[in-house]
């Protein structure tokens, strides 16, 4: 090897490739023309084992990393060898060099690494991406896709998962709210709860029901779901009892945000009744419960003066006003029971809530009556956090960097396509680019 060809091996990095460049050139294109040389090509017969003679020598062209912003070509000089064995059915063979490039593949394996990490890492789009190695944009979509593939079919990928999170996810803005329009958004909570780094997207199936989560873990091996011991999820009953039937060790958690969340929708449902039997009619600006609706909903400890008076003064408007005002105390001792000192104290104080609102709730207040039954049905789920203290909050900030995803897409319209872009997008497939 000469001088210049280890200068360019070493610049180009084509010596970690076994090759060393013989020569180059520019296009018209704006493209790098790398001509090549194997190191040491291996002249054995893959049918019968016997060394073959050199006969000639085939120029395989397939596209390699950027060289200083342009797209690169490797011209890859391949020996072809002549058998040597009489009896042998191969008469003439290849030089292998699947170690560089897959068979029939338009790039070499490690720029197939980089796209993916371009995308991953760098958050890339695809255009950009396909610019870069002077691909075009199908054959990059779809070389990334069977990777992701790869990746998310790996067995060790879903190795050491404890905690999983569950949600719904609304992949397609589209008229009607049927399940076609839904994915079941599963996340790996392991790293958070053991603080060893970011919430992990797993998978994504298609529908919201009880069967799309039960079908998800009935696919996995046994070992998988007995290592699942929390399961952290929203009020959706058809995900607790997929959990409960498929996993019989884990448990489950009912997220805080959401638990908070259906307390609020209470609280609005009874402001929005009341304001109709009094005004007779909804709400409308200068009426003293619409005037205070958002103010309602808000922590006390994060108000102004300002806004303290005027809630106060909304709430004591009217008598009537009494149920809301009541509704109103229980939303807030719920925040309350959250914020204690320890979580042994917020356990305490939310069994005490719960038992209170469980029954003999006064007449008028039906929205808090049925709250105070929904939250007590699932209070071993509600109490099962403070235990735990997983909960789906990084699986609701995933649901956001998503619907970013699909926005910066102009949409999508193939679903798989979807899910293997949201794995590349909050997978943290990184670690496993060496499979590839």
């Amino acid at each position: 090897m000469t001088q210049r060809s280890a200068i360019a091996d070493t610049i180009c990095r084509t010596i970690e490739l076994g090759v060393t460049i013989t020569d180059a050139a520019i296009d018209g294109e704006d493209r790098t023309h790398l001509f090549c040389q194997l190191l040491d090509p291996k002249n054995t017969c893959p049918t019968c084992g016997q060394a073959g003679r050199l006969r000639d020598h085939v120029d395989r062209e397939v596209a390699d990393l950027p060289i200083v912003g342009h797209p690169t070509r490797l011209h890859l000089s391949v020996p072809r060898y002549v058998c040597a064995a009489t009896d042998c059915t191969t008469s003439v063979f290849r030089a292998d060099i699947s170690a560089i490039v897959a068979p029939r593949a338009q790039v070499t394996r490690r720029t197939t690494t980089w796209i993916m990490r371009a995308m991953i890492s760098d958050k890339m789009s695809v255009k950009a991406v396909a610019a870069a190695v002077g691909l075009s944009w199908n054959t990059v979509n779809t070389l990334a896709l069977a990777a992701v593939k790869k990746l998310a079919a790996a067995p060790a990928r879903l190795a050491g998962v404890r905690v999983l999170g569950v949600d719904e996810h609304k992949w397609k803005h589209v008229r009607g709210k049927g399940d076609p329009n839904f994915v079941t958004v599963l996340v790996d909570l392991t790293p958070i709860v053991d603080g060893t780094g970011p919430a992990r997207l797993l998978d994504m199936v298609a529908g919201r029901s009880k069967a799309a989560l039960k079908d998800w873990l009935g696919a996995r091996d046994q070992g998988f779901r007995d290592r699942i011991r929390v399961v952290t999820m929203d009020g959706f009953t058809g995900y607790r009892t997929a959990t409960a039937e498929a996993l019989d060790k884990a448990r489950v958690v009912m997220d805080p945000f959401h638990v908070v969340h259906l307390a609020a929708e209470k609280l609005t449902l009874c402001r929005q009744r009341v304001q109709q039997d009094t005004c007779g009619h909804r709400g409308r600006s200068g009426d003293p419960l619409y005037g205070i609706r958002r103010t309602l909903l808000t922590r006390i400890g994060l108000l102004t003066d300002k806004q303290k008076t005027r809630l106060r003064g909304g709430l004591d408007a009217r008598e009537e006003h009494v149920a809301v005002a009541v509704t109103y105390a229980i939303y807030q001792e719920l925040i309350d029971a959250y914020e204690q000192p320890t979580k042994r104290d917020s356990k305490i104080a939310m069994y005490k809530l719960l038992k209170k609102i469980k029954t003999g709730v006064p007449a008028g207040l039906s929205e808090l009556a049925q709250l105070g039954r929904s939250l007590w049905s699932r209070r071993a789920e509600i109490l099962a956090y403070f235990d735990t203290g997983a909960s789906n909050g990084p699986v609701e900030a995933i649901n956001g960097r998503l619907e970013h995803l699909r926005g910066i897409a102009l949409g999508f319209r193939n679903l798989t396509h979807y899910i293997l872009r949201s794995l590349i997008h909050s997978g943290q497939l990184a670690e496993s680019l060496r499979a590839l």
